[in-house]
């Protein structure tokens, strides 16, 4: 971007733009501008051309904003303008303009035009739905739009144009509020997914410069330090790291990478540091081609219309039927007219919308995000629950779950001792020794010369001259050639058969081993029985541990049956089987070898620190962390379904009241039409009400088979 400073203050700066920035682009401009970090705010003047900066007061804190301002390209900014058409909070604003240009338009028509002129207007109108009939009709169709176009035609030929209008004016507001519904979602599901890696330190010659992880080409050399994102798939062609393979393979301990090792966007380095050769451009990595995998099944979805918006078509030639059945036997315009002037098909539309809206808001603050309407339905008809183990079920978060002492050392040594080694090292299973160590107030003075880390392995150091390891089984048996005797192997496998191991070695002799765990979220076996109260006759885990280590996690949470040993395919092909038994299957997972099994369930659903691309192909996405949220989404889903039913009566019996009222005569075709019209803004006020999800409705629900396996 050209620029030039105009006027320069400490901590803040003005700078000149080429020429003017069009209205549209001033918020994305806004966003681009604030991207960078020392940018505290940003005000763009769009007639002048000219940017107002505040930024921190830190040393080469201007230099780099100069550098971020020289660095941003239209197509940024193009990027930062279509991501702001999805801001719910954007969306809500334009809700609020559109539907007060509606009432309010609609009203000073009605209050202040001269009769003639507020008739020309409707009849200048009413075009709009005069052509969507038509279309409908050239098509063969005899669907709504064709009832609401009938439906105006008829008020205009009993010389009512107010009617004509006011119900325009209902249509038009059913419309906005649906097309805000969609919206509304689609942003929410844009916005969960924007916690994927957006920069890389891309190595240009001698120099490292942070790039767009969107500007990645194959052959680039990227660097990926301690702590960062693997944003690409690639070949490590220099260093060595743990990286942390949790969103590809569920294990939450991290594994070697080292040179010709390939690595995965996706997944995290947990220590270390590698240099990485690209593969491919970013939109073509290993997600990207799972996404591919999954956007079949997706696509077959993706056409299904909505229960509600069937049913209000397939009543259309009903109405029609009941209108030339008026008109036959009584040769009665009015009547005629009051038949047409009432529908069913409106308010149905309407309220299921509106319905949906609320309840898609309310999720939000519940906990989830539900990408349709479509979903809430399928979660609340569901009979089987599919739970993923690491992630979902447990923290991912390994915790020391024992220590064991030989060769006259103590537990509160040994864990002292290994504390003091691996407090060096920003590894998740290192924090663990150490927070265990912290949890005794154990105090480790620094007994050891300078430590060795050893990647993938473990620790060396040296205590009274004497060289000390801690880490892996491998490392310290076959790497080191710690002998273990029987006994103390029997009394290890007895211990920590079940979960992974660390193994502290003094001189060549095993003097400790500490037991770590990955347990299991707090909450997860009361949601689990909460689930079952709510209607889930069938509860599953699947994970690809071992069975030993998914044994005891089933036990806790309360499920009966589970599989270990499972690669993505064969959780694709379980989901497949229940699915094929007539089960209605919901699947809930965090990771990437979840993803082909999420796509596939019912309802497919994300756990919170899930990866993006479990969010994407999920159909529900979980803002919390704990499992409670599944069990509102059940409550809401019911909650929604119950609250449909009810408006489906409801419009059906009022609305064939008025039918029956104004056939008679008894009232005439413009009380039916005002009538009609306020019940359905009655019905839709209704439709908004929160949902109350009281808990005490999940220990009181109504009891039914368990059915396990």
């Amino acid at each position: 971007m050209d620029f030039a400073p105009v006027k320069e203050l400490p901590g803040r700066v003005r700078v000149k733009l080429r020429g003017p920035v069009p209205e549209g682009d001033v918020s994305a401009l806004e966003q681009v501008v604030r991207a960078c970090p020392d940018v505290t705010k940003a005000t763009v003047y769009p007639r002048n051309g000219e940017i107002a900066i505040s930024y921190a007061a830190d040393e080469g804190a201007k230099e780099r904003v100069f550098c971020h301002l020289v660095g941003i390209k239209a197509a940024d900014v193009e990027a930062a303008r279509e991501l702001a058409a999805y801001d719910p909070s954007a969306q809500t604003r334009a809700l609020v303009q559109d539907i007060l240009w509606l009432v309010g338009s609609h009203y000073a028509r009605r209050w202040f035009l001269p009769a003639p002129l507020r008739t020309a207007w409707t009849v200048w109108s009413y075009r709009h739905f005069l052509a969507a009939a038509l279309d409908s009709l050239a098509h063969g169709r005899l669907d709504v739009p064709v009832l609401d176009a009938a439906a105006i035609g008829m008020a205009f030929i009993c010389k009512d144009p107010k009617t004509a209008s006011s119900t325009m004016f209902l249509l038009n507001l059913g419309e906005t509020l649906e097309e805000y519904t969609r919206a509304r979602s689609q942003g929410e599901l844009i916005r969960s997914l924007l916690d994927a890696p957006e920069t890389a330190q891309l190595i240009d010659g001698e120099r490292e410069v942070g790039v767009p992880t969107t500007s990645l080409a194959e052959g680039d050399l990227v660097v990926i330090r301690t702590g960062m994102p693997v944003s690409v798939d690639g070949t490590v062609e220099a260093g060595c790291a743990m990286v942390n393979q949790a969103a590809l393979t569920g294990e939450p301990l991290a594994v070697e990478r080292t040179v010709g090792d390939d690595v995965f966007a996706g997944t995290a380095v947990e220590s270390g540091e590698i240099f990485v050769r690209v593969h491919s451009g970013t939109g073509e990595t290993r997600l990207r081609s799972i996404v591919s995998l999954v956007e079949q099944s997706e696509a077959l979805k993706a056409g299904v219309q909505t229960r509600r918006e069937t049913l209000a078509n397939k009543i259309v030639p009903w109405n029609f039927l009941l209108a030339g059945i008026v008109a036959i036997t009584t040769k009665s315009l009015v009547k005629t007219a009051a038949s047409m002037m009432v529908d069913y098909s409106c308010a149905l539309k309407l309220t299921g919308s509106i319905a949906v809206l609320s309840a898609m808001n309310q999720s939000v603050r519940e906990g989830f995000m539900v990408k349709g309407s479509k979903y809430f339905e399928a979660m609340a008809n569901a009979d089987t629950i599919v739970f993923d183990k690491t992630g979902t079920l447990t923290n991912a978060e390994p915790q020391v779950a024992g220590v064991l002492a030989f060769d006259g050392w103590d537990e509160t040594e040994v864990l002292r001792f290994s504390a003091c080694l691996e407090e060096h090292f920003p590894h998740p299973v290192a924090r663990a020794v150490v927070n265990a160590a912290a949890a005794r107030n154990l105090q480790h003075r620094e007994r050891h010369a300078e430590v060795e880390y050893i990647v993938a392995h473990g620790i060396a150091s040296s205590l009274d001259g004497k060289r000390c390891v801690i880490g892996s089984e491998h490392f310290v048996v076959e790497d080191e050639g710690v002998v273990i005797d029987e006994a103390a192997h029997a009394r290890i496998i007895e211990a920590f058969g079940a979960i992974s191991s660390l193994y502290l070695a003094v001189d060549g002799k095993l003097v400790g081993v500490i037991g770590i765990h990955d347990p299991i979220k707090p909450g997860v076996p009361e949601a689990v029985a909460q689930l079952r109260r709510l209607g889930f006759r069938h509860i599953v885990m699947l994970t690809g541990d071992n069975e030993r280590a998914a044994a005891p996690v089933a036990a806790q949470a309360g499920i009966t049956e589970f599989c270990a040993n499972m690669l993505p395919e064969q959780k694709h092909s379980y989901i497949e089987k229940l699915k094929n038994e007539g089960r209605r299957v919901v699947m809930v997972g965090d990771g990437v070898n979840d993803s082909p099994a999420l796509s596939l369930a019912d309802v497919g659903i994300a756990m919170a620190m899930g990866t993006a691309i479990a969010k994407e192909v999920a159909d529900i996405t979980l803002t919390e962390a704990d499992l409670a949220s599944i069990v509102r989404l059940r409550q809401l889903s019911r909650d929604l379904m119950d609250r449909m039913d009810l408006q489906f009566r409801e419009v059906m019996t009022f609305n064939t009241g008025l039918l029956a009222l104004g056939i008679a005569g008894i009232i005439a075709p413009a009380t039916s039409g005002l009538l009609h019209n306020g019940s359905t803004i009655l019905f839709a006020a209704q439709s908004a009400r929160t949902y109350r999800l009281d808990a005490a409705e999940v220990v009181e629900a109504q009891d039914v088979e368990v059915v396990e396996g």
